[in-house]
């Protein structure tokens, strides 16, 4: 029996703890046999969680007998791993031990040197942290999981059913991982990655800013032709300086940010309006559906169908531009 641990620490996010719990705990083989034993260990047998005290019979020991060890993760007021639980994680992994992550518990693997020089990823809240904190690590922020072959990390909570079924499957085959899959109510491989989640806000630009008219215009008129030199024109500058201007105050150029207004546009029709993708690609000032469809894939990670399919509201709100 494949033998799976799962490292509990001090303000444990719960549902990133339950998710691998019930997903290796419910797998079934075709003959009815569990083919994985979950155990959860920790370094004392009292864990603190947000609202409650979780009691572990298991401590770090169960970590050296594990076949797979998943480390959840935790709120942000933790204090961080013990140097008995990183100790621990690296002797695992020196063992051949695989292990996996759970959103945050992407910073317990990197502050224990498991993830330097490999790719990663976490939520996408936290991604620019974990890339900071640790340089060492290729932090990978719109994907659901990362598979290195020992050692594998996941996104949010959610993503951690993505991992743990994706493992299944390269354990057991897709026949058993495709029937836990029923059980968890989800699909065995879901399109796109973290991408569609993340809310793509524009890059700050400061109070005052001479930008700032021609902003709100660029807003005001998405659905129409914008040009390098209709935006110039707009703030009195010769398209040299008005580019040069744009990136000092923003940090990228006005073609990057005309299409990310424009992807964000498209986003809250397809959330809120049933208008068909051809319409909504010109209202969004895209100048053909395909254009629309390559623009929304590279920047989103999933298509605009697929988009619509996971957040369209059940009320709709209407839109503030028709």
């Amino acid at each position: 029996m494949h033998s799976v641990a799962i490292l509990v620490l001090d303000h444990v996010v719960p549902f990133d703890m339950a998710a691998p719990m019930e997903v290796f705990g419910r797998t079934r083989l075709p003959d009815g046999r569990r083919p994985y034993r979950v155990r959860l260990c920790a370094e004392s047998p009292a864990v603190r969680a947000d609202g409650f005290e979780l009691r572990v019979t298991h401590g770090l020991e169960a970590l050296a007998d594990a076949d797979t060890i998943v480390v959840p993760g935790c709120s942000e007021h933790t204090e961080g791993p013990s140097p008995h639980a990183l100790s621990a994680l690296r002797e695992a992994a020196e063992a051949g031990t695989r292990i996996a992550s759970v959103c945050a518990g992407a910073f317990v693997l990197a502050e224990a040197g498991l993830l330097d020089g490999l790719r990663a990823t976490t939520h996408w809240v936290v991604a620019d942290e974990l890339a900071r904190r640790y340089p060492a690590v290729k932090v990978e922020p719109d994907v659901l999981y990362v598979d290195n072959g020992q050692i594998l990390t996941s996104a949010g909570a959610a993503a951690a059913l993505d991992m743990c079924l994706h493992m299944i499957r390269g354990d057991l085959g897709s026949a058993v991982a495709a029937d836990a899959a029923r059980l968890s109510v989800m699909p065995l491989e879901r399109e796109g990655g973290q991408a569609q989640f993340i809310v793509h806000e524009q890059p700050p630009v400061p109070r005052g800013s001479t930008l700032e008219p021609v902003l709100e215009w660029i807003e005001d008129n998405l659905a129409g032709e914008i040009t390098l030199g209709t935006l110039a024109g707009r703030s009195g500058m010769s398209e040299r300086t008005f580019s040069r201007r744009f990136r000092e105050q923003t940090g990228t150029t006005p073609l990057q940010w005309l299409l990310r207004a424009r992807v964000r546009r498209a986003q809250y029709l397809l959330e809120n309006s049933d208008r068909p993708i051809e319409r909504i690609a010109q209202q969004a000032g895209f100048g053909s559906p395909t254009a629309f469809r390559e623009r929304f894939r590279r920047v989103v990670g999933t298509t605009p169908q697929a988009y619509r399919a996971a957040f369209h509201g059940k009320t709709h709100v209407p839109a503030a531009h028709p």
